[in-house]
């Protein structure tokens, strides 16, 4: 079962009706712009670039603009800012001890950062790539990201098993969560209504109600799941479990796993691209990408990076992958092929945005789709 299963849904939202309809041609013109031929060949998605950075670099987030990279250097205090016009390190900025993970907020003006040795999170003005605030966290904050409206950040905290929640306008802690021990990755729904969190100690994915602040559900997904992100459309949730080598897909309708798909080894981080067609996960013990197409829920692809990766994200417009090496130190630079199969969406395009990584929005009329979504490296669901 696929996500274009869930396109027909009416649902009650924040108290009004939204319908989400899609006539058959339209669905058709989608399903032929983003998957090709159907026939489930792999794209051309090849590394172009690596580019050094920092002592073994963990999490990875893209500007809005896509015209910047930020980079946590996990063995050291810094953050490597990346130019992607010239993949060329462009600055590197001082932050806490142990940088884990990145994000940045919807307009691209902050840029939030997990410092797992020293229990705090940078917060960097893009502006002036300096850091303007320091928020005190839980024990060993891992995961981080940003709410839609970007006046939330949510931080999973691995040691104390909590998640905090932080007010963007004040910059401090305004609740904090109690989740369970290993508390790792999380992702933020479009429409802001619910977070993702994963459960490394059982085995699972607690979904939050973002309007109380309380774990509403837990979903099974299996052994030491990590990372999590979200689909544009919001109706599939991709977890990584790394216990298994597997990726849990997760129907959003319904809170339940409804695919399992087997991976490389050791599967780290997960994104998504803007069109929600792809999933792309970095596998730790072979040092490889897996790509998977999402119509399908298998993997049709198989790129080699570089020695133990760790992160990844998407740029905006779904052209470029970007992984984190941690042990040779630097970033893979993936061109994707714009359209698999030589066919695109109508005579327009497919646009998306994220944040950390959203909201969505858009038109079918004139052949063109927008959408944003939200998470670490991910985008929402539409749970109310």
């Amino acid at each position: 079962m696929n996500w274009l299963s869930g396109l027909r849904e009416r649902r009650t939202i924040g108290g009004r009706v939204a319908r989400l309809v899609f006539s058959a041609a339209a669905v058709s013109a989608m399903v032929l712009g983003m998957a090709g031929t159907g026939s489930g060949a792999a794209a051309a998605d090849t590394v172009i670039d690596t580019i050094p950075v920092g002592a073994r670099p963990a999490g990875v987030a893209v500007t809005p603009d896509g015209s910047r990279v930020y980079v946590a250097n996990n063995s050291g205090t810094s953050v490597s800012v990346i130019d992607t016009a010239s993949n060329s390190v462009v600055d590197t900025i001082a932050v806490g001890a142990g940088p884990s993970e990145v994000a940045v907020s919807p307009d691209g003006s902050r840029v939030y950062v997990t410092n797992s040795s020293a229990a705090s999170v940078s917060v960097i003005d893009t502006g002036t790539n300096t850091v303007v605030d320091t928020i005190a966290v839980g024990i060993a904050p891992f995961g981080v990201a940003v709410s839609p409206d970007g006046s939330r950040v949510y931080v999973t905290n691995l040691f104390d098993g909590t998640v905090d929640v932080i007010d963007t306008g004040t910059n401090t802690v305004v609740d904090t969560i109690t989740i369970g021990a290993f508390s790792f990755g999380v992702a933020v729904s479009p429409l802001g209504s619910r977070v993702y969190v994963t459960n490394q100690s059982n085995g699972t994915v607690d979904v939050i109600d973002t309007a109380t602040n309380t774990v509403v559900d837990a979903i099974v997904v299996g052994p030491a799941p990590s990372a999590v992100a979200v689909s544009p459309f919001g109706f599939r949730v991709y977890v990584t479990v790394a216990g298994d080598s597997t990726v849990s897909v997760i129907n959003t309708l319904t809170n339940t796993v409804v695919d399992t798909i087997p991976v490389g080894a050791g599967p780290t981080d997960v994104a998504v691209s803007p069109t929600g067609t792809r999933v792309y996960v970095p596998n730790q013990g072979d040092d490889t990408v897996s790509v998977i197409n999402t119509l399908t829920d298998a993997v049709v692809d198989t790129i080699p990076v570089g020695d133990f990766p760790a992160g990844v994200a998407v740029s905006p417009d779904g052209s470029r992958v970007y992984v984190t090496n941690q042990n040779d130190d630097t970033v893979s630079v993936i061109a994707v092929e714009k359209c698999p199969g030589s066919l695109c969406f109508g005579t327009g395009s497919f646009a998306g945005a994220g944040a950390g990584s959203t909201g969505s929005a858009g038109s079918t009329g004139g052949g063109s789709f927008a959408g944003a979504g939200a998470g670490a490296g991910s985008a929402g669901s539409t749970t109310s």
